[in-house]
């Protein structure tokens, strides 16, 4: 789904940046002698990956800001320098998004919350008529003003700022969002059918590693932490099993 989002969020963001739809009237690409469209976005992981792709796609002007310089090394080698990549900074984000006419929160703590990286001071530098798209919304957004909106009432203005922020963006398109995730989890739902939950987990630590709760417990760490409840170990439940790779 994070592929899907993350492309979904340049298209979004695309159509938002029209005049009639309440954006600051760019066109995304430009057209030769009018720049194309900066976009910044924040998270270099698989949202941001796939965003990047379609806006270099579109011709935009593109910056990644992630905190991993070996991930920005990977994302400069992929996008052949037709990126921008910058180390994550406080500094280096509100320059970045002072300067952007599309804004892509792309930021993800497996289970946890998305941190803040983008304050609403930030936003009074941010040109009016720019469009954010928050990815991250349904980790509670990486952005200091996000709040979950609906497909049916998707958009609202904070510091003349127009935010997206879709909680299921992929539901918009639910024929590809449908085969995308059966690909990804019949897999799994297999090995539970075949061997059940303790044999299918013991066998593939990926499965395994995707264990939340277990005999009324929480088994992740990261949710527990995020939530301030207890967590306990997967492992101290299952006493002896071994885990293997599959």
């Amino acid at each position: 789904m994070s592929e899907v989002a993350g492309r979904m969020a340049i298209q979004v963001g695309a159509t938002y940046l029209e005049k009639m739809n309440g954006g600051g009237g760019i066109l995304l690409g430009g057209v030769p002698g009018v720049p194309a469209a900066r976009v910044v976005i924040i998270g270099g992981g698989v949202v941001g990956t796939n965003a990047a792709k379609i806006a270099v796609g579109m011709g935009a002007q593109v910056t990644i800001i992630d905190n991993n310089l070996d991930r920005l090394r990977e994302l400069d080698d992929i996008f052949l320098s037709k990126v921008s990549t910058l180390a994550s900074s406080a500094y280096m984000i509100h320059d970045a998004i002072s300067q952007a006419d599309l804004i892509v929160g792309a930021v993800l703590v497996p289970g946890a919350a998305a941190p803040k990286l983008v304050t609403r001071a930030m936003l009074k530098d941010v040109p009016k008529g720019a469009v954010i798209v928050d990815v991250a919304v349904d980790q509670g957004g990486c952005i200091e003003t996000t709040h979950p909106t609906t497909h049916s009432n998707p958009t609202y203005y904070v510091e003349d700022v127009l935010h997206y922020c879709v909680a299921n963006m992929p539901g918009a398109v639910p024929r590809t969002s449908t085969f995308a995730l059966t690909n990804a989890t019949l897999p799994y739902a297999l090995k539970l059918a075949n061997k059940g939950f303790i044999d299918a987990i013991s066998g593939d630590t990926g499965l395994k590693a995707g264990v939340n709760t277990y005999a009324g417990k929480l088994t992740y760490e990261a949710v527990a932490t995020a939530q301030g409840l207890d967590y306990t170990p997967l492992d101290e439940m299952l006493g002896s099993k071994s885990v293997a790779n599959a």
